[in-house]
């Protein structure tokens, strides 16, 4: 059930997905009420307005919700020693979609020859999708040469994106150009992919930051106290702002997409460009004029959904897009089994999560080569008591097992019942 009080949106909202919907105020009773709330079991606020999710977040557990979500802009409410009182008052759970948004912008920085970089287990095991150009040695490859020929057991391709479609691949399937993989590794196999692929590591000190938005501010006080920062911004009384509130980034007033001011603040010098605007169109704009300079690593943040599959397709770099950040993060919340860091993919339809198998489940029944697991889905690695096991035809799931899983939509459901008590 939706409910807003737009009735236009609504309309077109139940044009194009199988939702019903109903027009209200959510700090309404009367609307929360007639929306059904005493049978809810989870209520999720997400209006821009921060107040009005916190709200009707209250009212809709004092009503009979269950479970409730709401979304926050202000960082003080996740704060530990706030979180026992939220959740006296009705607020189960709070998404700062600006500060999730930041923090995987810090991840990424972690290994700067990626698209993404996911990670499961405080870091046992690695999601990261790589972008293959004229010089991977893999190019042309089955995924049973490229087994032998590199150290297969310490990773596993869990996906080759090729155009608008994505494969989870067999044994014979081959790479090819402008593939985009994604690969599910322990941390020290690393070098060994990016060897693989013809790229290469390079060390992130210098990075500049387009836009004094939460994101920008988010990411720097994140990233200045590891890295050397500037952040740009156009707006005069909003760069007073931010440098009484970061500690040692350097604050520029002007435009990222001023080529004179970048080579004036060194640009060629930099080794990573965010830009994190309210225009998509700057962003990707700023990061292409970025990577004409010299810069290797880029990052923009892209809301607009149409323009996904175009920076994609033109080598913009990592594309972060808080919608698809919070979503995950909200729909974890779901599921009636233990999954932990699920993430939809920018680049892809498909989701990458960790799952905990049941006591009695069917996917600890069998090897993985007869759990008859879904064709649109496979196992990268399995945590068990802390030691990470890469999964193989013979690697048999034990209850308790910690297991990472790439799925697209289709089989989502069905990968959920392999792993249910």
């Amino acid at each position: 059930m939706l409910l807003d009080t737009d009735k236009d949106k609504l309309e077109l909202i139940e044009s194009q997905i199988d939702i019903l919907s109903i027009v209200g105020s959510c700090t309404s009773t009367g609307a929360l009420r007639d929306a059904g709330i005493d049978r809810c079991d989870l209520y999720i606020a997400v209006n821009p307005d921060e107040d009005q999710n916190i709200t009707s977040t209250i009212l809709a557990k004092r009503l009979g919700a269950r479970q409730t979500i709401a979304r926050v802009n202000n960082s003080e409410y996740l704060e530990e020693e706030n979180s026992e009182h939220l959740r006296g008052i009705g607020i189960d759970s709070l998404i700062y979609p600006e500060r999730l948004a930041a923090e995987e912008i810090a991840g990424t920085l972690k290994t700067s020859g990626s698209r993404q970089i996911h990670e499961f287990s405080d870091g046992r095991l690695q999601f990261l999708s790589i972008k293959l150009r004229e010089n991977a040695p893999v190019l042309d490859m089955t995924l049973v040469q490229m087994a032998g020929q590199y150290a297969a057991e310490n990773f596993r391709v869990v996906a080759i994106k090729r155009g608008d479609k994505t494969i989870v691949p067999r044994g014979n399937d081959r790479f090819m150009l402008d593939d985009m993989i994604s690969v599910v590794t322990k941390p020290s196999c690393i070098p060994a992919i990016f060897a693989m692929c013809g790229k290469q590591q390079h060390e992130i000190r210098n990075v500049v930051i387009v836009g004094g938005t939460r994101v920008g501010v988010k990411t720097a006080s994140l990233l200045e106290k590891t890295y050397n920062v500037k952040l740009v911004e156009p707006d005069r009384d909003r760069c007073i702002l931010l440098a009484d509130k970061l500690r040692s980034t350097l604050i520029i007033n002007g435009s990222g997409q001023d080529l004179a001011l970048l080579r004036e603040e060194g640009i060629r010098d930099t080794d990573a460009f965010i830009s994190v605007t309210d225009s998509a169109e700057i962003n990707i704009l700023s990061c292409l004029l970025a990577k004409k300079l010299g810069v290797k690593k880029s990052i923009a943040q892209v809301e607009n959904f149409d323009y996904i599959s175009l920076a994609e397709s033109i080598g913009l770099g990592t594309i972060i897009n808080t919608k698809v950040i919070a979503a995950s993060h909200i729909y974890g919340h779901t599921m009636n089994v233990n999954v932990q860091h699920l993430r939809f993919l920018t680049f892809s339809e498909a989701e990458v999560f960790q799952i905990t198998a049941g006591a009695g489940s069917r996917v600890t029944r069998h090897p993985l080569k007869d759990a008859r697991f879904p064709d649109n889905a496979t196992i990268g690695g399995v945590i068990r008591d802390g030691a990470v096991i890469i999964a193989k035809g013979d690697t048999l799931v034990q209850p308790g097992d910690n297991v990472v899983v790439f799925a697209l939509p289709d089989a989502i459901k069905k990968v959920i019942k392999l792993f249910r008590e």
